[in-house]
């Protein structure tokens, strides 16, 4: 087997912690990356470890109908790295990501093309592979993003795949705090800026050469229906309410693995907390995705109001997974609050 190291990148899984350290969120229109930088921080990390060249880097990702974008074109040309696309099905998944590197991994290790393999991932479906690249003499080493209040030392590693390879290093918190720059930061200026550039259209006006352009007239409030957020702002006219005791959620679990209680007893101690980094998380989803949005994007989004696409609902799931863990998420009670949070403060953007 040659002395050689190959690295395999599962992008989704590395831009997801950088982008929501970087920005609070996984939506990737919310944050900009430096791949230059961050490949050869990748690099520069596997070669400290094990002392060996790298045959190449295996970057995977996601497009429709497994196209290129310019994102991975431009990825693609960085010396030593191979893009392998998936596809993204028609609710907003990836398909085939896994399969791809699972296969790669296991076809690097039959053909003795390298000694060890570095992996930027922590999906559990990859567990089998690593198994199978280690039965063949390879080595497989994760390379992970360190959060020390984990158990683990590392965020979003399933314990499944961490049991299985044989070491566990971090890429240096440096590297991801100048590799991920939020892109853009939403303020009350930011949105009104954007709602007049996107509401311009083919109407606009050409502003004559030295004339001072006028603020947009606003429109009558008669003309757009109030939203629920709006009417929940008019002032009341009668006596304030004595505040009545919280009701505690019935919550339930969406899904589970197995027919056998989950061990959650709902009641107390859930969580009132919960349900406010939920509707933080729904708050600041809209506020990202509204920043960086179009206006047709937008009429497309509330033409199916209640209803959201699934690349947002999935980012809204994420993003709170990352600030109270996976089990929670999965309730009904908190799945809901990120979507209302996400819809009232869309109206309120609006």
């Amino acid at each position: 087997m040659m002395s050689q190291s190959a690295i395999f990148v599962d992008a989704s899984f590395l831009l997801a912690i950088g982008g929501h350290r970087a920005s609070g969120t996984t939506l990737r229109a919310a944050f900009t990356v430096n791949y230059e930088a961050l490949i050869d921080g990748i690099l520069k990390t596997a070669k400290e470890f094990s002392g060996l060249e790298n045959l190449r880097i295996y970057w995977y990702d996601a497009a429709k109908d497994a196209i290129f974008t310019d994102q991975h074109k431009r990825i693609g040309l960085i010396p030593g790295v191979k893009v392998r696309l998936g596809r993204i099905s028609f609710n907003g998944e990836q398909k085939g990501v896994d399969l791809k590197l699972g296969l790669d991994l296991v076809g690097i290790a039959r053909n003795r093309a390298a000694s060890v393999a570095f992996l930027v991932s922590g999906d559990d479906d990859l567990a089998e592979a690593v198994e199978e690249a280690q039965d063949l003499g390879m080595k497989v080493v994760l390379i992970g993003v360190e959060k020390a209040d984990h158990r683990l030392g590392v965020a979003s590693v399933a314990e499944h795949l961490a049991l299985r390879v044989d070491s566990i290093i971090t890429l240096p918190e440096e590297l991801i705090k100048t590799s991920f720059v939020k892109a853009v930061a939403w303020d009350p200026g930011h949105a009104a800026q954007t709602a007049t550039i996107a509401s311009a259209g083919a109407a606009a006006k050409v502003v004559e050469a030295g004339a001072v352009p006028q603020p947009p007239t606003p429109k009558p409030a008669g003309l757009k229906p109030p939203t629920p957020a709006m009417l929940n702002q008019r002032p009341k006219l009668q006596a304030p309410v004595q505040p009545q005791a919280p009701v505690q959620p019935d919550y339930q679990l969406v899904y589970s693995s197995t027919q056998q209680t989950s061990g959650f007893a709902g009641g107390a101690g859930t969580d009132a907390s919960a349900m406010d980094v939920a509707s933080e998380v729904g708050s600041s989803v809209a506020k990202n995705w509204y920043a960086s949005t179009t206006r047709t994007e937008l009429n497309e989004l509330t033409s199916d109001r209640p209803l959201l696409p699934p690349e947002i609902d999935r980012v809204l799931l994420k993003d709170c997974a990352q600030r109270i863990g996976e089990w929670k998420t999965d309730l009904q009670d908190i799945r809901r609050a990120l979507r209302v949070a996400f819809w009232e403060q869309l109206d309120q953007l609006t």
